[in-house]
C-alpha cells in the first residue's frame, strides 16, 4: 500500500498572532518537526501545504524530501489547503494521511500506526482517537478523496471522519488534545 502525506502548514495562526508553523520546539520548528515525522514514517511523496509566510515556511523544509505547494485561497481555511493537498499528490497512492503542524504528541511512530492499520484493515479512514473525538492525523483511502474535496474551504476534515462513523477504524494518540493555539499553550507543552 502506498500512502502519502499531506502536511497542512498554510494558516496564519491568528490566535497565537504568528505563524505556528514556525514555532521552534525541542530545537527544531513545528512544521519541520512534522515533515521529519512523515518522511520517517515512510509516506511518500509527502505534500507540505504552504500559505502564510510561504518562503519562511519552505525554507524550514531544506533538505527534506518533501514538496511543497502554495495555497493563494489560505485564509479561506483548512478546507482549501486539503483541496490543494490532495490534488497536489499527482501520482497514484492508495491513501492520504492528514497532518497539523500543532500536534506536539505525533511522532513517526504514531504515523506508522495508522498506515499500518489501514494496511491491515482497509478501512476507508483511519483516525487518531484522543479525548471524546476522532481527528486528524488521519489516514484517507484514495476512494474519500472525493469527500475531502467536496468540503467547503472553511471546513476541516473532522466532518468526513464523523459523517460514517462505521468506516473509521482508530488509533488511540495519547495526549492528542494537545496542541498549540497560544504562546502560553507552547510553554505548557514543553
Amino acid at each position: 500500500m502506498r500512502v502519502a502525506g499531506v502536511v497542512l502548514a498554510a494558516g496564519g495562526s491568528s490566535r497565537l498572532g504568528r505563524p505556528k508553523q514556525l514555532l521552534v520546539h525541542e530545537g527544531r520548528t513545528l512544521v519541520r518537526r512534522v515533515a521529519e515525522a512523515a518522511v520517517a514514517a515512510g509516506l511518500s511523496p509527502v505534500v507540505v501545504v504552504l500559505g502564510a509566510r510561504a518562503e519562511e515556511v519552505a525554507s524550514e523544509l531544506a533538505g527534506l524530501p518533501v514538496r511543497t505547494v502554495h495555497n493563494p485561497a489560505w485564509e479561506a481555511g483548512m478546507g482549501s489547503s486539503l483541496h490543494v493537498g490532495v490534488r497536489a499528490l499527482g501520482e497514484p497512492v492508495d491513501a492520504a494521511l492528514v497532518m497539523l503542524c500543532d500536534q506536539l504528541r505525533v511522532d513517526a511512530a504514531h504515523l506508522q500506526a495508522l498506515a499500518e492499520t489501514f494496511a491491515r484493515t482497509g478501512a476507508p479512514i483511519v483516525a487518531s482517537g484522543y479525548g471524546d473525538t476522532r481527528g486528524v492525523p488521519a489516514l484517507f483511502a484514495r476512494s474519500v478523496f472525493p469527500e475531502l474535496e467536496a468540503l467547503g474551504a472553511d471546513q476541516g476534515a473532522r466532518g468526513v471522519i464523523a459523517h460514517e462513523p462505521s468506516r473509521v477504524v482508530e488509533v488511540a494518540l495519547p495526549g492528542g488534545v494537545e496542541d498549540i493555539d497560544t504562546a502560553s499553550d507552547l510553554s505548557r507543552l514543553r
